[in-house]
């Protein structure tokens, strides 16, 4: 199992944004997928129960784009039965979440994996903070045409709809590295899987 612990950024000196980061994660197209819905588990943090790797990368990447929050992923079991509420779980997951949220406020990527396999959770934490540098660092025209291609419009409906031409959103596009990150957000997925399903060496 993979939990996922966020923690607000600069929480004191903000306005509290759980509340609306709770809407958009039950309303996103991960949210049926979840084990347990996220919850909010202390004052500026929230938690979520997954099992599918992939879920994971996008969730992680969609918020650290947004540079408001650190997140932690936790692999490892997770105590069955598994109770309706994610406050109330418990299990090596959680743990390791929790040693990863504590991990990622000094990440400059903002993120960490820990799990029972060294190893394995390092790997997938490696690439996991490339592609969040590549998030980070994407500039707002490179997200504007990212944001269309992820939609699933082509890129000559794109460039109509910025008005642009399609060499500039091909340029846009490598700009963005988006080709580089499409090709490496499964495989941070797999690596994940790998981890999740490692006995442990460390």
């Amino acid at each position: 199992m993979l939990v996922l612990t966020l923690d607000q950024r600069a929480s004191r000196h903000q306005e509290d944004k759980i509340d609306g980061l709770l809407g958009k994660l039950q309303g996103s197209p991960w949210a049926a997928r979840f084990v347990r819905a996220f919850e909010r588990t202390a004052g500026d943090e929230v938690q979520g129960l997954l099992d599918e790797p992939d879920d994971v990368v996008d969730v992680v990447l969609h918020l650290v784009r947004t540079g408001d929050w650190y997140a932690g992923v936790g692999v490892g079991p997770v105590r069955e039965p598994i109770p309706s509420s994610v406050r109330a779980a418990a299990g090596p997951a959680f743990v390791n979440a929790r040693k990863a949220v504590e991990r990622a406020k000094g990440s400059a990527a903002r993120l960490a994996v820990v799990g029972p396999d060294v190893v394995s959770a390092g790997d997938a934490e490696a690439l996991l903070a490339l592609l969040s540098a590549v998030v980070q660092r994407r500039r707002p025209q490179g997200w504007e045409v990212v944001d269309l291609i992820r939609q699933g419009l082509a890129q000559k409906d794109v460039a109509a709809d910025l008005k642009i031409s399609p060499q500039a959103v091909s340029q846009r596009l490598r700009s963005a590295l988006w080709q580089e990150e499409r090709r490496a957000r499964p495989v941070a997925g797999r690596l994940l899987g790998a981890a999740d399903r490692a006995k442990g060496r460390g």
